[in-house]
């Protein structure tokens, strides 16, 4: 898997071929952990007065960097007071779910070591959960340590300076590069980037309705629920 991953920068193939990398988000993509972190995230906020619930949450932060998330607090919630420490104090709670509840996607591993196609990861998380997470499901050692998080680049999602940074980091050109997202900021970064996009809807925090409206409406070309069908996906992308 590592050497695959050394020879992203060797492909050639045409941009209307297979892509020549895959980057996966991680959240609600490689791990089940939406559920987990947006009901901490509530929680916390509800503690300092925020009045919101998951749902909300999910529709509004999910896919987006703690940054993103508390600068849209301080602007729609001028009178509540964040107090020092909060973001740390969330950042610490998530994690502990995370040790108790965290589990990878079912399929995840089997569909990425079938694969014949460079892979890293590009997320929202810091790089301490983003590490913490893939090592706790025992998906880190596939990824060879290709891993690029938001606080690598100015601008996380819904922009499309982590996606650029990640195919530039691989040596890939970002029109050769396909993204699998589950939010809507995913899919815009993606699609903002150049890039094509699978979305991903196989998460707990779809609940009943997997039918990926808005990810194909911000630019995803396909959505899928189940890792079993990623490589008929792959090789019927033209």
């Amino acid at each position: 898997m590592t050497e695959r991953m050394r020879a992203g920068s060797d492909l050639a193939e045409p941009a209307d071929a297979r892509p020549a990398l895959v980057i996966f988000d991680c959240d609600g993509v490689l791990v089940d952990s939406e559920p987990l972190s947006l009901s901490t995230l509530t929680a916390g906020l509800n503690r300092i007065g925020v009045d919101i619930d998951t749902d909300s949450v999910r529709r509004l932060f999910a896919g987006t960097s703690m940054t993103s998330i508390m600068e849209h607090i301080a602007r729609d919630y001028p009178t509540v007071n964040v107090p020092e420490g909060f973001v740390d104090a969330v950042k610490t709670e998530t994690l502990g779910v995370f040790n108790r509840e965290l589990q990878a996607m079912a399929g995840v591993a089997q569909a990425i070591q079938a694969l014949d196609i460079p892979i890293c990861v590009a997320s929202s998380s810091d790089p301490v959960r983003l590490r913490h997470s893939l090592t706790l499901t025992g998906l880190l050692p596939l990824f060879g340590g290709h891993l690029f998080s938001s606080a690598m680049v100015e601008r996380g999602k819904p922009f499309p300076d982590l996606f650029l940074h990640a195919a530039a980091e691989m040596g890939v050109r970002p029109d050769d590069c396909l993204v699998i997202e589950d939010s809507v900021p995913g899919v815009t970064a993606a699609r903002a980037a150049g890039m094509r996009v699978l979305g991903f809807t196989g998460g707990g925090h779809w609940g009943h309705d997997r039918t990926g409206r808005d990810l194909a409406q911000a630019g995803a070309g396909h959505v899928f629920r189940d890792y079993r069908q990623l490589g008929a996906l792959l090789g019927g992308l033209r």
